[in-house]
């Protein structure tokens, strides 16, 4: 297994062949069998997601319908709703699951210790407790995961360079996800090394966000970071114009939030 930091079509590519790889046991040419994808997400994937993890897969000669079936279940942002989920999934007898975020593979590994799970999206594998340690992860997961200590000093440290006298940023995060509370703790960490005050904002799901925002007002906030999360990614239309009535530069990590008009 290896983690690493990549891009979504690296990351997409890297997936399918892992997926492949555990699924058929047998190189493409013997397949005879559909087998079925299991897609675990505490939201819709991410804009593109699935789009490119077909193409990944047709690179690989593998054709929905033909060699393969999806059955994609998403908690529409409940994240009660994952691990009746992810026992469905396992009920279906479904060949591999993909669990996206780190709710959707903790749901996965409770559902199931025999059937694959390849994970994408995790802030800390070994902190969310998915695996036993990098090198030696045991069990029936593998996937990918952000190196957030990394990352969420560096997004920081960038937001400080780009607005040399910001003071207090504000920090939206989707509370029911225990990877994102680890990047959270990363932050708060760099955030003393920089000398900027944070104001968080912890929120568990859509109906949170006015209240969020203006709580963000109130504490004098100069800047948003959104920390990265499917829920937060879906609803970035919404988070990206209450930002712009609140006045604030909005920083996250991926391209859709950008595409979206964010900084």
């Amino acid at each position: 297994m290896h983690f690493d930091q990549l891009g979504r079509r690296e990351l997409v590519t890297l997936l399918a062949g892992a997926v492949v790889a555990w699924s058929h046991g047998a190189p493409a040419q013997q397949t005879v069998k559909l087998h079925r994808i299991g897609i675990l997400s505490p939201e819709l994937p991410p804009p593109g997601f699935l789009e490119a993890f077909r193409q990944g897969l047709r690179e690989l000669g593998y054709v929905e319908g033909q060699d393969i079936a999806f059955e994609v279940r998403s908690a529409e942002g409940y994240g009660q709703r994952l691990a009746a989920l992810a026992h469905h999934l396992v009920e279906l007898k479904v060949d591999v699951i993909l669990a996206i975020n780190t709710p959707s593979a903790q749901a996965a590994k409770k559902a199931s210790a025999t059937i694959p799970i390849v994970m994408t999206r995790i802030a800390d594998p070994v902190k969310s407790g998915l695996v036993n340690n990098l090198s030696r992860p045991g069990g029936n997961i593998t996937g990918l995961s952000f190196t957030v200590d990394e990352l969420s000093g560096k997004r920081l440290a960038l937001l400080k360079e780009v607005f040399p006298n910001v003071s207090r940023v504000a920090v939206l995060w989707y509370e029911p996800n225990p990877g994102t509370d680890i990047a959270v703790g990363a932050i708060k960490t760099a955030s003393r090394e920089l000398g900027l005050e944070l104001v968080i904002l912890p929120v568990h799901g859509p109906d949170d966000l006015i209240g969020a925002f203006q709580a963000a007002t109130r504490g004098r906030a100069e800047a948003l970071i959104v920390m990265d999360d499917v829920v937060a990614t879906q609803h970035r239309v919404e988070i990206l114009n209450l930002a712009a009535t609140h006045s604030l530069p909005v920083v996250s990590q991926y391209k859709a939030f950008a595409e979206a008009g964010a900084l």
